[in-house]
């Protein structure tokens, strides 16, 4: 009896400790794991079967100095193990993303420049800024690290690429044109297209579930100081993101509308699995920057709704592709440190 009462306590404990990661008002998360224990993780991707996941972690307890590419299954928690690093160690690396052979990745890299990490750049003149390096080119891997392919070579920065569920088309973010542009191409890097042209970053783009349409983020600058201030930044091969909102378009660049117009930055949108709504992250409710929740919008851009709660920071939310879970990046319960850990939850509308 004695037993048996253990294991029922040991089940309650489980089940509180699961639950308790979800703050009361998160309706949508039926259940929330989490999945890595230090560092700065993010930009978490599903395999096309749902059955792996690849992502970027800088965490110094497994050997990294910047970000690297890890691979894991999607049952799977690093709490006293270490996933296997899919990338080359060299260089810095972002945004992998899984083929649809769920055998390769794709992810950009600046190893060919320089293996070591390059500098971070936080600031500029006091404001907040992300580094745009112009080694950054876009590479497939296989799942044990080999580089199989190289797609692009152009000079500049060449990152951000995310494949359609079609299976068919890339999508990444290219300065090539003098301005931070969306561009697709085919899975071997034939056929690039150009799809935004308008002046401002357009960047961190992704297919809708049917890969008819395209959601991302842009920064856009209006005013002549706003135009000086970007193109300044830019040359040094820096954005600041503080301002951004989401765009929506067919996935030939047509039909290309303002989703949001919300104020902030409003940004790592992803679709829903209907097609019809989109996840993001945006700081639009916090007067000093943070909070950063995720909310749901009406690619018509009606009923918006807050999804998350929490006092800190929530982003690069992911659907799998079946839809019943979601992996995003948060602060939440990382002991009051700036850890940034993975979490899967699993969904319900």
């Amino acid at each position: 009896m004695t037993k048996e009462m253990n294991s029922f306590s040991q089940e309650i404990q489980k089940k509180y400790d699961n639950d308790s990661l979800i703050y009361p008002e998160e309706k949508h998360f039926k259940s929330l794991r989490q999945v890595t224990f230090g560092g700065d993780n993010a930009e978490a991707y599903w395999s096309f079967d749902d059955k792996q996941l690849v992502f970027q972690s800088n965490f110094e307890g497994w050997g990294v100095g910047c970000d690297q590419m890890f691979l894991m299954d999607a049952d799977e928690t690093f709490k006293d193990k270490q996933p296997p690093m899919v990338s080359t160690g060299k260089g810095r690396t972002t945004c992998a993303y899984f083929m649809p052979d769920n055998k390769h990745i794709v992810y950009a890299s600046t190893h060919l420049k320089d293996e070591e990490c390059p500098e971070v750049p936080l600031r500029n003149n006091g404001k907040y800024v992300w580094p745009v390096y112009d080694s950054f080119d876009i590479f497939v891997a296989d799942l044990e690290g080999n580089i199989t392919a190289q797609l692009t070579d152009e000079p500049g920065y060449d990152a951000e690429a995310t494949v359609s569920p079609k299976g068919d088309k890339i999508v990444f973010t290219s300065d090539r044109s003098g301005d931070l542009e969306l561009y697709t191409m085919n899975l071997d890097g034939s056929g690039v297209k150009q799809i935004t042209d308008e002046l401002g970053y357009d960047g961190g783009a992704f297919f809708s579930p049917d890969g008819s349409k395209l959601i991302f983020r842009s920064s856009r600058p209006k005013t002549d100081s706003e135009i000086k201030e970007y193109k300044d930044l830019l040359a040094k091969g820096l954005v600041q993101p503080t301002e951004m909102e989401l765009y929506i378009c067919n996935a030939d660049g047509s039909d290309l509308r303002q989703l949001t117009n919300l104020g902030n930055a409003n940004w790592a949108p992803f679709f829903h699995p209907s097609g019809e709504k989109i996840l993001f992250s945006s700081n639009f409710e916090a007067e000093r920057g943070f909070p950063f929740n995720l909310y749901l919008i009406d690619i018509d851009g009606k009923n918006l709704e807050r999804v998350t709660h929490g006092k800190t920071f929530d982003a690069f939310p992911v659907f799998s592709n079946d839809g019943k879970h979601l992996i995003f990046s948060s602060n939440r319960n990382n002991g009051g440190t700036r850890d940034t850990n993975l979490f899967i939850a699993e969904w319900q509308d």
